[in-house]
């Protein structure tokens, strides 16, 4: 009887471990916990990508995901990534691309391993085709201290008012800072907006440290390049992100600087084919250092790498002209201003009024002032010739290109509890390259 016992007894053990076995482990791993969530178009912007990061290898990547109820999952794969710091700090950045999801459609989806998931996240697919307005939250230069802008984008991010974020360089001030403590903080702050609407991005100055490898080992854009440049389509709009720092931390290659600009021209011919343009008319350009800026006391409103080049090779002000770029966004400064429509420091069509219909040269918006512990920026007393409006006050900008036609676009200051202080729409009935006469 005993034996019988004895025997019943390990087959349950035997038994036991079997079903842990094949349900993998029955406890989470508080460093194998997913954290610092966050998604971004993939090469289609019906791919949604998502990325997050462990403190231990998990040994898989796994986002399970659907239309009201999680029944598809998707494989990926993480990388090692390790601080350029003292301490050498290292993590598991994860990356799995949801591909082909079905427009216009609200899923569902967690990301983990058999270690541990996260909580449940949603966003919203964009429409097929060109014809719908395409929003967007646009700002620059957000730390993980005094980021005023951060709780206003999370609510209007939950309450869909967003297609897209376009976070135009500087993050978290740094993400590399305290071995890089401080991204991973910025990252756990944004992941409430981030995990929701596809957050895009693009260098700034605050990024370069160890070649920029914080920046380019948290996010995941698209394209081979996309640590540097790289483009994308959303409704009637072709956007393009680039990197201004190519011209300032030259001894990481001056090779770079070609890089892209050839890409970018490439790029921007592209878009000007004949069915290219007349389906997605508007261009937009997004980098960090602006071309013109009226800030006080800021060399960089003085330096022109980016509009002349390094010794008036490879500008990029140029190629904006030639191929029509219609709107062309800026941070690095911390402030909001907008230009009338503006080439080599010249007002063209003359029109100091709103709205803007068929202007002669791009418009140019700053708006670095999403809130970071180095304050905003005063500006200089005397406004140059093409400023149009400009404020100090923390805040961020709106972007609504409503149809092939029209754009309207404002600036929200959080300073005043959300108020709109600025706002202009840009009226084309034809998009082409600009008819400039020197």
């Amino acid at each position: 009887m005993k034996i019988i016992i004895i025997s019943m007894l390990l087959g349950i053990c035997w038994a036991r471990k079997l079903q842990i076995r094949e349900a993998g482990p029955t406890y989470v791993c508080s460093h194998c916990q997913p954290e610092q969530i966050h998604i971004a178009f993939g090469e289609k912007v019906n791919d949604i990508v998502v990325t997050w990061s462990t403190f231990n290898d998990t040994q898989e990547s796994r986002v399970q995901y659907g239309v009201g109820i999680m029944d598809k999952e998707a494989i990926g794969s993480s990388k090692l990534f390790i601080d350029g710091g003292k301490l050498m700090r290292s993590q598991y950045i994860h990356t799995v691309t949801l591909k082909d999801l079905k427009f216009n459609t609200r899923y569902v989806y967690h990301a983990g391993s058999v270690y541990g998931w996260s909580e449940e996240f949603s966003f919203h697919t964009p429409p097929a085709g060109e014809d719908w307005p395409v929003r967007a939250a646009i700002y620059g230069d957000m730390g993980n201290k005094n980021a005023h802008s951060l709780s206003y984008l999370q609510d209007e991010a939950q309450r869909n008012h967003f297609d897209m974020v376009l976070h135009v360089g500087d993050f978290a001030y740094d993400m590399d800072s305290n071995n890089a403590l401080v991204g991973d903080e910025f990252m756990r702050q944004i992941q409430p907006l981030a995990a929701i609407v596809p957050y895009m991005t693009c260098p700034g100055n605050h990024e370069q440290a160890y070649n920029f490898s914080n920046y380019g080992a948290r996010f995941t854009m698209p394209g081979p390049d996309s640590t540097l440049f790289y483009s994308f389509d959303l409704g009637p709009v072709h956007f393009v992100s680039i990197s201004t720092e190519v011209y300032y931390f030259t001894h990481y290659g001056l090779k770079l600087i070609v890089n892209q600009y050839n890409w970018l021209r490439e790029d921007l011919a592209k878009a000007n084919l004949p069915e290219n343009r007349r389906r997605r008319p508007w261009l937009v350009v997004m980098g960090h250092r602006p071309m013109y800026c009226s800030e006080s006391n800021d060399i960089d409103c003085s330096c022109e790498y980016t509009r002349t080049g390094l010794l008036g090779v490879y500008g990029l002000e140029p190629l904006l002209m030639e191929f029509g770029v219609d709107l062309v966004i800026w941070a690095h400064e911390h402030s909001y201003e907008r230009t009338w429509p503006l080439y080599d420091n010249k007002v063209y069509n003359g029109s100091y009024d709103k709205p803007y219909v068929n202007p002669g040269a791009p418009v140019h918006i700053i708006t670095g002032s999403a809130g970071c512990q180095e304050a905003t920026d005063p500006f200089r007393p005397d406004p140059m010739s093409w400023s149009a409006f400009r404020s100090s006050d923390y805040g961020y900008t709106r972007l609504v290109a409503h149809n092939k036609t029209h754009v309207y676009m404002e600036q929200v200051d959080v300073d005043l509890k959300g108020k709109v202080i600025d706002s202009f729409w840009l009226v084309k009935n034809q998009h082409k390259p600009y008819n400039i006469k020197h």
